[in-house]
């Protein structure tokens, strides 16, 4: 069987164990299961399996690349149900004019430069789109994102784009097999939050390996890629 088929029945099965451990960190936190929103991170895999899952139930998938997302979304254009798309990776100012009419919204708002031009790309369109302002709690070199202490201003600047429409703050911690050591910087980002943006509850952090701590320490979508579609090439 090639790695990119996926059967329904397995595609089920996976969703159901993500969705079982996603719903047990949410009771562990005191919150309920659907107060967490699963994105399937399908980057890299093809738009039939993505179709698989929509099968199965599933509703957001996550991309990193845009042209990759373009091919996928216009294969999947007349697919019902439709699939939710969702921006993960590094946006670049330039590529605003590819993003603004396909994703639904876009994790990795990281400067005003690219919130303007999203917001004039997509006020263009009559539409608006669902941002989360990325934050490096790390300070990871590697990572992008503003730093928290930026976080204000941005926000503050944002106000004036109102063709994106602000959820919360996302934030990738430095890669670790431990998902312990994840939880400092998920409990960064919730305090941050909690100090700087109390108005906008979204937390997006969280991966196939520290999903479950992420919910613990407060995400409400959480961005899980190998536990659905099996390890990347």
């Amino acid at each position: 069987m090639p790695d990119d088929y996926l059967t329904l029945g397995e595609a089920r099965s996976r969703l159901g164990r993500v969705r079982e451990a996603l719903a047990e960190a949410a009771v562990r936190s005191g919150r309920q299961p659907e107060a967490v929103r699963l994105l399937a991170v399908s980057k890299t895999f093809p738009g039939a399996m993505i179709r698989t899952y929509l099968e199965a139930g599933q509703a957001d998938f996550g991309e990193s690349y845009i042209q990759e997302a373009r091919d996928k979304a216009a294969g999947l254009a007349a697919n019902q149900p439709a699939p939710a798309w969702h921006f993960i990776g590094h946006l670049q100012t330039n590529k605003a004019k590819y993003a603004a009419p396909l994703f639904d919204v876009i994790h990795s708002l990281d400067s005003l430069e690219l919130a303007e031009a999203l917001h004039r790309r997509a006020s263009a369109l009559g539409r608006t789109i669902q941002v989360y302002a990325q934050v490096n709690v790390s300070g990871e070199d590697s990572k992008s994102g503003m730093s928290p202490a930026a976080l204000p201003a941005f926000l503050e600047g944002l106000a004036a784009f109102p063709a994106l429409i602000p959820q919360g703050l996302m934030t990738m911690p430095p890669y670790d097999p431990d998902p312990e050591l994840s939880r400092p910087h998920f409990a960064a980002l919730r305090e941050l939050r909690d100090r700087c943006a109390p108005h906008l509850p979204g937390l997006s952090m969280g991966m196939s390996g520290d999903f479950a701590v992420a919910v613990e320490e407060g995400a409400t979508i959480v961005r899980v890629g190998t536990a659905l579609f099996g390890p990347r090439g």
